[in-house]
């Protein structure tokens, strides 16, 4: 008895195949056709600027895969984020960025952002179109883009010897420095109200602050772009650093036994605050010249730092 002869697995490819306008043909082989036709990929919208510029690249002899985008399209990374955070960080010549992203929202903002600093002779890249869903993905979740994102370097370090060279001729100066305050939208709160008020710039201690990422550059609105922030191993030897160069010691604390408006005023003023709870340690409170509090009444008797900043230095500067 004769055995039936087995199909081999791939005769589908060289058995005639008869299409719909009745002309015969191979069978197309869907994993050639899916090589040869690929899918989009998703994250950028066709039609757009940013997706014109990727049709563009595409189009472009030699190399049809324009690195810096397809990357982004695949992996998105943001370190910065916030409408006023990134518009400071664009326009900022000693920030580094490898990618602008925007939504449909804040698409043209992006492309005057990046008009305006090419006009000043700073390189940056174009911005690239995101879905909302893709936007969201590339974030933690709950944070609050405002549908700008950023991959930006780190800014240049900066030391405490660099702030007193910088303010070691200025007549009046105000520096900031804060103990134990670990909550990164604290230290973006006050960075952005010492901005505000001309302080030169703000002491922090490396092992417990927060480092300047998208969240304290979001709550500052820009304030990280153009305000000094020094890293320092031992704040109570910076203390004296400062004292040494002229600076006098004010430390904001319910113990003071005189309230800020009534104390001296100086030329040279560093501003000692600490968290909210723990308040100063015990050594950097007596490094201070002074303590002073603040004329609060009623039921509250002391305020978040950030609050605590803003009103400190409306009564340091005036």
């Amino acid at each position: 008895m004769k055995q039936k002869s087995k199909k081999p697995a791939n005769s589908t490819k060289s058995v005639p195949y008869r299409s719909r306008d009745g002309k015969i043909s191979k069978r197309p082989d869907p994993k050639k056709d899916k090589k040869d036709n690929p899918p989009p990929k998703r994250g950028i919208k066709a039609g757009t600027r940013a997706g014109r510029i990727l049709a563009e690249q595409r189009d472009a002899p030699g190399d049809s895969r324009p690195e810096k985008h397809q990357t982004s399209a695949l992996k998105i990374r943001m370190t910065l984020f916030g409408i006023h955070a990134c518009e400071a960080a664009v326009m900022n010549p000693t920030r580094a960025m490898q990618a602008i992203y925007c939504t449909d929202a804040t698409e043209n903002m992006a492309y005057e952002w990046v008009g305006r600093a090419r006009k000043l002779g700073i390189k940056r890249p174009d911005p690239v179109l995101l879905e909302k869903q893709t936007f969201d993905r590339a974030l933690p979740k709950g944070t609050v883009h405002q549908g700008v994102g950023i991959d930006a370097a780190q800014l240049s370090e900066v030391f405490l010897s660099d702030i007193i060279n910088t303010t070691i001729h200025k007549k009046k100066s105000v520096i900031v420095l804060l103990d134990q305050v670990t909550d990164p939208h604290n230290l973006g709160a006050v960075m952005r109200s010492a901005c505000a008020f001309g302080a030169d710039a703000i002491i922090v201690q490396s092992k417990y602050a927060p480092e300047l990422n998208g969240i304290v550059a979001k709550t500052a609105c820009g304030a990280v772009e153009s305000l000094a922030v020094v890293y320092e191993t031992n704040l109570s030897r910076s203390i004296e650093t400062l004292q040494e160069q002229g600076y006098f010691a004010l430390a904001l604390d319910e113990r003071g036994q005189e309230t800020i408006n009534q104390t001296s005023k100086f030329d040279k003023t560093l501003l000692v605050l600490g968290a909210e709870g723990p308040g100063l340690r015990p050594l950097i409170r007596e490094k201070c010249d002074v303590l002073v509090k603040l004329p609060t009444s009623g039921a509250f008797s002391s305020l978040n730092v950030s609050n605590a900043a803003a009103v400190a230095l409306y009564a340091v500067v005036t």
